[in-house]
C-alpha cells in the first residue's frame, strides 16, 4: 500500500504532528509526504530526512502558501490517483483539509484514529473518549485523520528520501487570505509541551487566573492550558483550551488546578503520562484519572508550591 501523508509546516520547518502522522502512515505502508506551500524548499528538504520517508512531493506555488484548504485539497485529490491512501494530522489545519478530499474521492473519512489494526481496520474514540470502536473501510481510497498523541513521533534524521516537484490546479476561487492573528508566547506550544500547567473557573477570572498559574508554568518551563469553562469566562484565549473542543494533549506531566474535570476536559488530556490534580473538591472527578491528587484550596497551595520550587 502506498500512503500519502500531508505535511504541516510553516514554510520553514515541520510541525510536530506531522511526525507522528508518519509513523502511523508507516503501518500501513510506503509512505510519501506531500508539502504542498510557497518557499517551502526547507520543509521539503527536512521532510525528505524522516526516518521511513521514501519521497517527497513538493508543490511550491504562491496559491499554497497560505495553505488554504480549498486549493490544497483539489491538488491531494488530483495525487490521489497513485496512492492508497491519505493521512493527515487530527489539527484544525487536517481537519479542514481531509473532508474535502474524502468529498472530491467519495469517499468515508475515518477520523483521529488512535491505532492501526490492519490495511482498513483502525480504532478512533467515541463518546468523548469514553468508549473505544473499531472500524474497517470498505472505501478504495483511505482517507484518514491522525491523532497525533497516540503515535510515537518518527526520528527527523536517518531518511533519505527524494524530492520531486509537482503541481495541481491552481487557485480553486473559493478563498482568500485575508490576514492572521496569532498569539506569540516564550512558552513551548501547547500541543509539544513536555510539561502543562492548566487552570479553571475556580481561577475567578483573567488577572487571577495568570497571576497564579503563570508564575507557576514560568517556573517549570510549562506551556498553560485551560479549561473551556475557564475559556468561555474569557480569562484566557480560545488557543489555551484542552479538551474535546480545544487541544488534545499528551505531555510528560499535566497540572491540573481548579479543574473539576468535565468529560470533555479528560478527553484532551487522560493520556497525559502522569496527572497531578489540585481541587478543594476531594469529590471532583480529575481524582479519577489523576496519578497524584492535593486536596486543598488553590490560593494557597499553588503559591506555596510556586516558591518552593
Amino acid at each position: 500500500m502506498s500512503v500519502l501523508v500531508y505535511a504541516e509546516h510553516d514554510n520553514a520547518s515541520l510541525k510536530d504532528a506531522t511526525l507522528a502522522v508518519v509513523t502511523a502512515a508507516a503501518r500501513l505502508g510506503e509512505v510519501y509526504v506531500l508539502v504542498a506551500g510557497s518557499g517551502a524548499s526547507a520543509a521539503a528538504d527536512a521532510a525528505a530526512k524522516i526516518a521511513g520517508v521514501a519521497k517527497v512531493l513538493l508543490a511550491d506555488d504562491a496559491v499554497y502558501a497560505n495553505q488554504l484548504a480549498e486549493n490544497v485539497a483539489p491538488l491531494v485529490a488530483g495525487l490521489m490517483a497513485g496512492y492508497d491512501a491519505f493521512l493527515a494530522p487530527a489539527t484544525a489545519h487536517g481537519k479542514n483539509i481531509a473532508p474535502r478530499v474524502a468529498a472530491l474521492l467519495d469517499v468515508m473519512q475515518v477520523s483521529d484514529i488512535l491505532s492501526v489494526e490492519g490495511p482498513k481496520t483502525f480504532t478512533r474514540p467515541t463518546y468523548a473518549g469514553n468508549a473505544i470502536a473499531t472500524v474497517e473501510s470498505s472505501d478504495a481510497k483511505l482517507v484518514i485523520t491522525v491523532r497525533g498523541t497516540a503515535f510515537a513521533k518518527a526520528e527527523t534524521s536517518g531518511g533519505s528520501g527524494s524530492v520531486e516537484a509537482v503541481s495541481g490546479a491552481g487557485d480553486a476561487g473559493l478563498s482568500s487570505f485575508v490576514g492572521a492573528e496569532i498569539a506569540k508566547s516564550e512558552r513551548p506550544e501547547l500541543t509539544s509541551a513536555k510539561v502543562i500547567v492548566s487552570g479553571g473557573r475556580a481561577l475567578k477570572d483573567g488577572p487571577t487566573f495568570e497571576a497564579t498559574i503563570f508564575p507557576l508554568a514560568d517556573k517549570l518551563g510549562a506551556a498553560v492550558g485551560a479549561s473551556r469553562a475557564a475559556v468561555d469566562a474569557g480569562y484566557v484565549p480560545n488557543d489555551y483550551q484542552v479538551g474535546q473542543t480545544g487541544k488534545i494533549v499528551a505531555p510528560e506531566v499535566y497540572i491540573a488546578i481548579g479543574i473539576s474535570g468535565a468529560i470533555q476536559h479528560l478527553a484532551g488530556m487522560k493520556d497525559s503520562k502522569t496527572i497531578i490534580a489540585i481541587n478543594k473538591d476531594e469529590d471532583a472527578p480529575i481524582f479519577q484519572v489523576a496519578d497524584i491528587g492535593l486536596v486543598g484550596d488553590l490560593f494557597n497551595v499553588v503559591p506555596e508550591l510556586t516558591a518552593k520550587l
